[in-house]
């Protein structure tokens, strides 16, 4: 009974701080010009202060120490989760405030990666539903990789108002549940605990946004998101494939954007406006209305989930449908903008046969150039 009430003050409190120490941030970054200018690759048209996530870090990593010092999350895990958090924090808030080199920021993720792998004890056994799968040290090198992953997807995927946060919030509270209903009070204090955070910042980000997250934020969500995962399967709390399920929306738009950049020849890392959320805006689509797409997939997900927890036998299967399911989503929402998209370029075009005057013709075909 304790713990309920510890988490729900912890919770309100953690999310109440986060809203302040947001609106401190804002203030600090408008002071410095801690700004995200808007360009070609963006999906915002005002410039607006940036590194709200610094709210989220701190009150995240101050909150799994205390729970950690009361005994509620294990030393291990809450050292895991601060050390590498607070490396990735770091780097991240630094990148928000002076740009990185790409290989720079991968030698911290990294860093922090192999820390809450070591601290975890390995990940030397994956549970699929009717058995478990024991690679060994080759697991361990798959976490390594998976978080380093999870760090920059999340970063990635935070282009558009309050689609990191809200994310952040679903999961984080969904997650918690079900890890305590798996007996794991220390896991789900810590995905609380980041939901509350980023609940916080959410009120400042909900669109119109008045302050984005910045790398210091997506960057420490990834990186306590897969952390967590990691420690639930290792610890016997829900398994990591049900954290993938639940992180099904990021993981799949991020991934195979990734991997469709990758065959096209194009440089991966750098900015761009062809994930599936950015390409919805682009087609019109307010920011609102597609973090609450998203905030329902995640509910749809939620519902396999506990179809997996029920009946233990199907969750490979579940697993595979449910990404399976998002995967088809992504390549048909793909045809669909991109067909749009062209409708709209054609039209542009026939549109200027009908112009007989050379100077507007010279204009329109000017603002159909710059379209497409």
């Amino acid at each position: 009974m304790m713990l309920y009430v510890s988490s729900i003050i912890g919770f309100i409190l953690t999310l109440t701080l986060s809203f302040l120490l947001t609106g401190t941030v804002r203030k600090y970054a408008l002071r410095k010009k801690i700004l995200d200018i808007p360009n070609a690759r963006s999906s915002h048209s005002v410039a607006t202060p940036r590194g709200g996530g610094l709210a989220i870090a701190v009150l995240f990593l101050l909150g799994v120490g205390i729970f950690a010092v009361s005994g509620i999350v294990s030393t291990n895990v809450a050292t895991a989760l601060c050390g590498g958090g607070l490396l990735v924090a770091l780097i991240g808030w630094i990148d928000d405030c002076r740009k990185l080199s790409v290989s720079v920021r991968a030698v911290f993720h990294f860093a922090a990666a192999i820390w809450a792998v070591y601290w975890l004890g390995g990940l030397s056994n994956l549970y699929v539903g009717f058995t478990t799968i024991s690679i060994g040290l080759i697991d361990s090198i798959l976490a390594v990789v998976g978080i380093v992953w999870f760090i920059n997807l999340y970063n990635f995927m935070d282009g558009i108002d309050g689609i990191a946060g809200s994310e952040a919030l679903s999961v984080g509270l969904i997650g918690g549940t079900l890890t305590l209903a798996a007996g794991q009070p220390g896991l789900a204090t810590a995905a609380w605990l980041l939901a509350a955070a980023s609940a916080g910042f959410l009120l400042w980000n909900w669109p119109p946004a008045k302050i984005f997250m910045g790398d210091v934020g997506s960057g420490l969500l990834g990186y306590s998101f897969a952390v967590i995962a990691v420690g639930s399967e290792k610890l016997g709390g829900i398994p990591l494939l049900i954290w993938l399920l639940l992180l099904g929306v990021f993981i799949v738009d991020a991934t195979a954007t990734l991997l469709r950049r990758i065959w096209h020849g194009e440089r991966w890392y750098e900015p761009h406006r062809t994930h599936v959320y950015q390409l919805a805006v682009q087609a019109g689509f307010s920011h609102k209305q597609v973090t609450l797409t998203v905030l329902g997939l995640n509910i749809l997900l939620a519902a396999l989930a506990l179809i997996s927890i029920f009946w233990p036998g199907t969750l490979l299967w579940v697993f595979f449908a449910g990404n399976l399911l998002l995967l088809g989503l992504h390549v048909f929402l793909l045809r669909f903008f991109g067909c749009r998209q062209t409708l709209t370029t054609v039209e542009g075009k026939r549109q200027i046969s009908y112009m007989d005057n050379n100077i507007s013709f010279l204009i329109l075909f000017e603002q159909v150039d710059k379209h497409e």
